[in-house]
């Protein structure tokens, strides 16, 4: 199956749109009217321009406001088609979108529709087009799509189709299963768009927050599975209107736009093995196991300030690497790495962010399965040289040009401690209660939140959560969270908007690295609080009005919240009884930070509500910095 996307999709002039959606593997691109008028070349100089990128042009649209007009607009509209034929032919291409009709001056009636269809379909086959007919979901007679195919099928020519848009019929609500019900070979091509769950105004809606499949909540697997089932086999194509698109850079969206179509394919097939549709064979989603290590990269000095915290919090020295600068740091099942190399990816990564926890080891069931899996799915593979008595572990690159390791049970992978690393017997091996990853916070600009979300979602098996607002000081940071259903992978995505938050801070001083902060859980706060507390740690301190707020809020006894107080631990309890406690280092450099954790009685959260206060106390701390800023 072909994959296209409309040059609407994206930012840029029609040369920009072109290069960035063949780089990214598409087959074929819908030019948008727009596109072409603002263009200085000729129609056939754009056809060429097309095929030079290897493309073909799948669509030319939209004409509008077309069936069902009194004359003399009726005659009108026929000329205009005309002249759009014969422009089409210039371009090189056959199909043209008409959509429902929006004007006042439509007059309703399938018939009367249907009938200037025929009349078209003529027309469209003495110039060797096809036209393609779409429900707007504001048409001012028709927005459904079974109205659509009723007026195609009263129509009754073979130059005249029925378009598809998941957009239009699921923001509606109609029942995807009645698609089935359309012969295929007259579905003249389906375009597909997700959006957010929005109560709006359906015009609006569309033309500023549809984006890719996957990054919305619209049940778009289920409309491409009724596609699938009528037989259709021609292009699938995206038609996204996104004000943040418009302004990205085109080669990034145009890489996230095939990318969801080639995880909606592999999403269908499995779901609809008997049907046949032609997608690209790839491993399952991974299931993720655990977090297996996280990786700093630190020049000397600094590497000695980063060790020092690890053992405030009751981390050991375990093991140093056989050949390169590198120490791991254990307690519990966290592993904790250390880089200070002065070449490859470590280093170099150094120069650009600064100290940063640049590296994340997942533990999978298939390392080089989930590495299939994400270069089908257009991830960028990472490799480097492999010493001897070294690994190669499948990577990949992701956010903030980090790197995502891949280890496994079943290969030498399980053993990568034992084969790279010496151990050090004589660090004691008493900690402070920290047992495991509890999850990690990854910080993005805004805009990018969508690219990544989707890029986890459709490499692991992970779903996502509601978005939700965390407030700054300066301004809001959005939130969503990535995880699976046993607990064992989750991610916080915070998409900062300006550089005046604190996320936002991070990210324009440590030029775009991401991972902002680590959580580690433990199963008794207080005892892990006393225990970090004896060794030094630099715990961030938060105001004591907060304390009582929290006390007042959940009728907390005295007692309780002056031991709260005392370690700094701040307090959520959900619905359900369940509660949450955390408490946190100070910023290191320009806004790294981890926090310790303690969840009982099955809560789910992220402690949210504490949010604001958690980040005020970093604000007033921004600056210790127990390693040197850069």
């Amino acid at each position: 199956m072909k994959t296209s996307i409309a040059t609407v999709s994206i930012s840029g002039d029609l040369a920009e749109k072109l290069q960035a959606i063949a780089a990214a593997g598409f087959d074929g691109v819908e030019i948008f009217e727009n596109d072409f008028l603002t263009f200085g070349g000729s129609p056939r100089e754009v056809g060429a321009m097309v095929k030079d990128y290897g493309l073909e042009i799948t669509l030319f649209q939209p004409f509008r406001d077309f069936e069902g007009l009194p004359e003399p607009q009726r005659s009108q509209a026929f000329e205009r088609a005309r002249r759009k034929f014969e422009l089409m032919g210039e371009l090189g291409t056959d199909l043209m979108l008409v959509c429902s009709n929006v004007s006042p001056q439509a007059l309703g009636g399938i018939d009367r529709a249907a009938g200037d269809l025929h009349e078209l379909g003529r027309l469209a086959e003495a110039h060797g087009i096809r036209v393609g007919y779409e429900a707007l979901a504001w048409g001012r007679h028709v927005n459904d799509h079974r109205d659509a195919w009723e007026i195609v099928r009263r129509a009754d020519h073979p130059n005249i189709g029925v378009i598809l848009d998941s957009f239009h019929t699921l923001s509606r609500r109609i029942d995807p299963d009645s698609i089935r019900a359309i012969p295929g070979d007259r579905i003249f091509i389906v375009q597909l768009a997700d959006a957010p769950l929005i109560d709006m105004d359906l015009l609006y809606w569309s033309r500023h927050f549809r984006n890719m499949p996957g990054e919305g909540d619209l049940p778009v697997v289920d409309f491409m599975r009724a596609v699938a089932a009528t037989g259709y086999a021609g292009p699938l194509s995206l038609e996204i209107f996104n004000d943040q698109f418009r302004g990205g850079s085109p080669r990034t969206i145009s890489v996230d736009g095939h990318r969801s179509l080639v995880y909606l394919m592999d999403q269908v097939a499995k779901l609809e093995p008997d049907i046949k549709l032609t997608a690209p064979p790839m491993p399952a989603r991974q299931e993720v196991e655990g977090i297996a290590f996280v990786e700093f990269t630190a020049d000397e000095a600094e590497a000695e300030a980063l060790a020092a915290l690890f053992t405030q919090m009751g981390f050991r020295r375990a093991g140093q690497h056989r050949t390169k600068a590198v120490t791991r740091y254990t307690q519990g099942e966290i592993n904790l790495v250390i880089n200070t190399e002065r070449e490859g990816l470590a280093h170099s990564t150094y120069i650009t962010h600064g100290t940063s926890a640049y590296a994340i080891g997942l533990r999978v069931a298939d390392a080089a399965a989930a590495v299939a899996r994400a270069r089908a799915l257009g991830a960028q593979i990472f490799e480097q040289p492999v010493g001897d008595g070294e690994l190669s572990i499948p990577a990949i690159r992701g956010v903030g040009g980090g790197v995502i390791y891949f280890l496994d049970r079943t290969s030498d992978l399980a053993r990568v401690w034992d084969i790279e690393f010496d151990p050090v017997p004589s660090e004691p091996a008493d900690g402070c209660g920290l047992d495991r990853f509890d999850h990690i916070a990854q910080t993005m600009a805004y805009e990018e939140m969508l690219t990544w979300l989707l890029f986890y979602r459709s490499i692991f098996a992970v779903e996502k959560s509601p978005m939700v607002d965390v407030l700054d000081p300066a301004g809001l940071v959005r939130s969503q969270v990535i995880e699976n259903a046993g607990g064992t992978l989750r991610l916080t995505l915070n998409g900062a908007e300006n550089s005046r938050t604190l996320a936002g801070h991070f990210i324009a001083n440590t030029f775009g690295s991401s991972v902002q902060h680590l959580a580690l859980a433990s199963d008794d706060i207080f005892a892990t609080a006393s225990a970090m507390a004896g060794r030094g740690f630099p715990v961030l301190e938060i105001s004591p009005n907060y304390y009582d707020d929290v006390a007042a809020r959940f009728g907390l006894d005295e007692a309780f919240v002056a031991r709260l107080r005392a370690h700094n631990i701040l307090y959520d309890r959900d619905a359900g009884g369940g509660e949450f406690f955390q408490f946190y280092s100070r910023n290191m450099g320009e806004g790294f930070f981890f926090e310790i954790l303690q969840r009982s009685g099955g809560y789910g959260g992220y402690g949210a509500p504490n949010a604001p206060f958690r980040i005020a106390a970093q604000k007033r701390a921004l600056r210790p910095a127990n390693i040197p800023s850069r």
